[in-house]
């Protein structure tokens, strides 16, 4: 397949057979199965032990096999193991590589862990680009500063650097950056998602961008949804900016912003793309592509980095004023069918694997591996711009042969 990887490098996952971690490594040139590399085991009184294997005949290099190497843990959620049991295994396994003489330890979490609780219940507690009130603060009442406990035990355990992609919270970032002396990589899917809609039939518009519109749901997605609109180079698409508030936790209403860049009348018929980072209840997202339907758009797609496929948001984005929605894998059990329920008639999951392992290779100088696209598309035959590939018998023999390598 190319290039391979150096050999101080090993990448691994919180658990052996994760498909995710599987590809990742795969993609920056690894031909180690990671069950090969690291055993994970469980005793019999439930506690968690990794190690990572060795020659059982070695008595040489006792505790300092994994000298000089660069570990990799690629951790993500799992529909059996829960988020804090994984936490906890990320833990082990740092400090494992760290005791038998890793020189650096990265931690690949695509949804980084405890992200949503970014703050606490004094100003002190999480850094944030508003000026907190006291109802802000009541809302952590009680509660601890999580995000930044899981940094500080991560860097604890051994953990030297920490990579992520589109996080969504400024408090996260600015104190991840600040725990980790400035090894903090944020990836943000620009060019996913730009090659996506130029080479897909997802929206239509014209050669420069007319009949296309970018909507950021609020201010806070409006310099990531300005800067898709820049990359996307599309000078006659329209830019719409939103504006909510809240009148209770599930409470809110939408309106066009005062700062919008165009107005109702200025895209009305085009085709709507709305970006966001995440989304767990559907809540606003569909309020907000309910709104945005005043204007029969061609087509109203929501597009989001990090999809919770939780019972009430897979019911409410269910609704008609949703045409199709776009995500990354960042939680890979969003390509369970089940997971995705009625909403695989109209969801597209493209797969980020390759796209991080490049941008890992960058991080951390490694090789990188031939050019094979960003990612891989991942769709229901029941959505309907599914095309079923038929292959020929000389295309089915050079796949298998790729295959073998």
């Amino acid at each position: 397949m190319g290039n391979s990887k150096p050999s101080d490098v090993i990448v691994v996952g919180n658990s052996s057979d994760d498909p995710f971690a599987i590809d990742v490594a795969f993609s920056v040139g690894q031909t180690e199965d990671i069950a090969d590399l690291i055993s994970m085991k469980t005793f019999a009184n439930s506690e968690f032990c990794p190690r990572f294997i060795s020659d059982e005949e070695d008595f040489s290099r006792i505790g300092t096999k994994l000298t000089g190497m660069r570990v990799i843990i690629v951790s993500t959620s799992s529909r059996v193991v829960s988020r804090q049991n994984l936490a906890m295994r990320n833990l082990l396994i740092a400090r494992a590589a760290k005791e038998n003489g890793a020189a650096h330890v990265m931690l690949v979490e695509p949804d980084l862990f405890y992200s949503a609780q970014d703050r606490g219940p004094r100003p002190e507690l999480g850094e944030t680009q508003f000026e907190r009130t006291a109802e802000d603060m009541k809302k952590f009442d009680g509660q601890p500063y999580t995000a930044k406990l899981y940094a500080e035990m991560l860097k604890l355990a051994g953990v030297d650097s920490v990579l992520t992609v589109h996080n969504h919270s400024h408090s996260v970032q600015t104190m991840f950056g600040q725990v980790f002396g400035g090894q903090f990589y944020n990836l943000i899917p620009y060019e996913i998602y730009v090659d996506y809609l130029r080479h897909s039939n997802l929206v239509n518009y014209g050669a420069e961008g007319e009949g296309l519109a970018l909507c950021a749901p609020d201010k806070g997605a409006r310099d990531f949804v300005k800067e898709m609109f820049r990359q996307l180079g599309l000078p006659r698409a329209k830019f719409i900016l939103l504006d909510k508030e809240r009148s209770g936790e599930r409470d809110v209403q939408i309106k066009l912003h005062d700062e919008s860049e165009s107005t109702f009348e200025e895209i009305d018929g085009h085709d709507v793309v709305l970006f966001d980072d995440m989304v767990r209840t559907g809540s606003t997202v569909v309020k907000s592509c309910q709104f945005l339907k005043a204007i029969h758009p061609g087509r109203m797609v929501f597009a989001v980095s990090h999809f919770y496929a939780s019972d009430e948001g897979r019911e409410k984005m269910a609704s008609t004023a949703i045409d199709e929605i776009l995500t990354l894998n960042t939680l890979p059990t969003i390509q369970n069918r089940d997971e995705q329920g009625r909403l695989r008639k109209k969801m597209v999951v493209l797969k980020i694997e390759k796209w991080l392992a490049r941008n890992l290779c960058g991080i951390l100088n490694l090789p990188h591996q031939p050019d094979e696209g960003l990612y891989q598309i991942e769709m229901s035959s029941k959505n309907p711009r599914f095309i079923r590939k038929i292959y020929s018998s000389d295309q089915l023999r050079s796949l298998k042969q790729e295959e073998l390598f």
